[in-house]
């Protein structure tokens, strides 16, 4: 792997020179590319088509997402996917409660063109819409298959789950996929005070909330992740 230049603008999202086209939709980290392609190439053999619903997301995106479901825009849901009424939450507990499925803007692993969220086009009809949901990634959802493959498989080419299950911070994502060879770089570059500088150069909603907690967010929602070493246990 090639030495890194990881700069705050990479962490948080406000730079691209990093990325490079992995579908016609989708900018993720150039040096990821190769082992995209090789994942993908062995899922195939074994009938999984492995398609992206996202990969890099930048600030000014994850703001608007993040601006939405502070307002009640866009739903917000607890670990039993049912909405919450946000405009009922104040203070820690909507970050909180946003923060369960979206991330900080200016602390999503998407930034970094690290992370990609999957599904298996095989697995369903050419105009199924993937909803993100765990059901459809259990027992008896369309793509139990797929996790399962990926629980044997991805770690041969380099790839993890960093929210394979909830532990406290993030609810259980298996559709995230994370390269692990770049991600752990970035992370650990990254640091509470990065994301301070970006979010008071590019202020957010719920700005004076935030930035009084960011100790407490960044260590139960960027810190916490799942151990790579036990992906397969």
């Amino acid at each position: 792997m090639p030495t890194l230049n990881i700069t705050p603008q990479m962490l948080t999202g406000r730079s691209q020179q990093h990325l490079c086209p992995f579908s016609a939709q989708h900018l993720a980290h150039a040096q990821m590319l190769d082992a995209w392609l090789a994942l993908c190439k062995a899922a195939m053999v074994d009938g999984i088509s492995l398609q992206i619903v996202s990969a890099f997301r930048s600030f000014e995106r994850q703001a608007a997402i993040w601006q939405a479901k502070c307002n009640g825009q866009r739903p917000v849901y607890n670990l039993q996917q049912q909405i919450v009424d946000i405009t009922q939450l104040s203070g820690l507990k909507k970050l909180e409660a946003i923060m369960l499925y979206s991330a900080l803007p200016g602390a999503s692993r998407h930034h970094w063109g690290t992370e990609l969220d999957l599904y298996d086009a095989a697995a369903v009809s050419s105009d199924y819409q993937p909803q993100l949901l765990t059901t459809e990634y259990q027992a008896g959802g369309p793509f139990a298959r797929m996790d399962a493959w990926l629980t044997t498989n991805a770690e041969n080419f380099g790839f993890f789950r960093p929210y394979l299950r909830y532990q406290g911070g993030v609810a259980a994502e298996p559709w995230h996929l994370s390269y692990a060879p770049l991600s752990q770089a970035f992370l650990a570059a990254f640091s509470v005070e990065t994301l301070r500088q970006a979010l008071l150069a590019h202020p957010i909603a719920e700005q004076q909330c935030v930035l009084s907690e960011l100790p407490y967010l960044y260590q139960h929602y960027v810190e916490n992740i799942c151990d790579l070493s036990k992906q397969n246990r």
